[in-house]
């Protein structure tokens, strides 16, 4: 199992510990560093600032959000980069929800998500394949393209900058069963939400006959420290966040994940206290057992056991999301 570095997305700013802990992630033997977006700073340009201050580590966007962007011009940043970079571009990608898709990019959400993404990966293989024009006759992203509205003036064409990589890494961020299935089948990778290790039943019929070589990446908040209680604050915050406010009352599917994996009540209570506006009291009401089973927090030799879990089953890539450099070495050392 290898280890890479998740940074998420940026607060009010720019964090100046990202490029030290990315730089600190490649000395460790770190394999990969991840940046996402969300509707603020974008995964692109802070992932290209990290390349120019590293040498080996693979970069990740976990993830670049698919509304952001026309699969064309995703390409064109996915090829760029791998040049900048000498082959080290993976591209993680996702659909994100309604609220952000239509209230944040202005664009409609899919009313079929699978056929969507499906034909997004089309689009960026063929752009990346660069083997004749890019041309699919697409419900959601046809190229040329062939609205009603459209001039009729459009002209298949492939990329002018040859990519280094024809087969550049794609994954997906996919969270429903059938998402996560055609996952398998149409990516290299799939980057989950949230692993429990102690419950592989929640994705096992998702994850049938697994393609050689597919990588499983999921992101784990991880800190080394003596109060386990404490440490998991962090954990639950986020998990408040986006169980209670990523997403609308009827149709939230980080709430409807958490539900999946045994944690319904809970998750419906947190959605609840949230859109009420008692954040607060949201955050509390996330069980420690379910913030405990998807991260790594607690004293080294606690981590040291939970992280054998964590290599029993099908995860490739463990991204861990900590702005500790004490902790990114810990792991680093126990996973060696």
């Amino acid at each position: 199992m290898r280890l890479g570095l998740a940074l998420g997305y940026w607060g009010r700013g720019p964090s100046a510990d990202h490029v030290p802990l990315a730089v600190e992630a490649e000395r460790l033997g770190y394999d990969s560093v991840w940046t996402a977006e969300s509707w603020g700073s974008d995964a692109f340009t802070p992932l290209t600032w990290i390349a120019a201050k590293t040498t080996r580590i693979r970069l990740g966007t976990a993830i670049a959000q698919m509304a952001a962007r026309s699969p064309t011009t995703t390409a064109m940043h996915a090829l760029t980069l791998d040049h900048l970079s000498g082959g080290r571009m993976m591209l993680g990608l996702g659909l994100s929800g309604p609220q952000v898709v239509e209230g944040w990019y202005g664009r409609p959400f899919p009313k079929s998500p699978l056929t969507a993404t499906r034909e997004y990966v089309d689009v960026v293989r063929q752009v990346l394949r660069r083997e004749g024009p890019v041309e699919l006759d697409g419900r959601f992203h046809s190229h040329p393209y062939r609205g009603a509205d459209g001039t009729g003036l459009g002209k298949a064409l492939k990329p002018i900058t040859h990519p280094l990589r024809a087969e550049l890494p794609i994954l997906l961020g996919a969270e429903g069963p059938k998402n996560i299935a055609q996952t398998t089948r149409i990516a290299d990778g799939w980057l989950p939400l949230y692993w429990s290790p102690t419950r592989p039943q929640a994705y096992e019929a998702s994850l049938t006959d697994l393609p050689e070589g597919f990588l499983v990446a999921p992101m784990a908040r991880a800190h080394v420290c003596d109060d386990v209680a404490e440490g998991l604050l962090p954990v639950k915050a986020m998990l408040g966040f986006y169980i209670g406010g990523m997403g609308h009352a009827a149709r939230n599917f980080h709430a409807d994940l958490m539900a999946r994996m045994g944690f319904e009540e809970e998750a419906r209570k947190i959605q609840r206290l949230f859109l009420e506006g008692r954040r607060e009291e949201a955050v509390l009401a996330v069980p420690d057992a379910f913030a405990d089973e998807i991260s790594l927090v607690g004293p080294r030799e606690r981590i040291a056991e939970r992280l054998e879990s964590w290599r029993k089953g099908p995860v490739t890539d463990l991204l861990v999301l900590s702005p500790d450099p004490h902790t990114l070495r810990v792991l680093a050392e126990l996973n060696a």
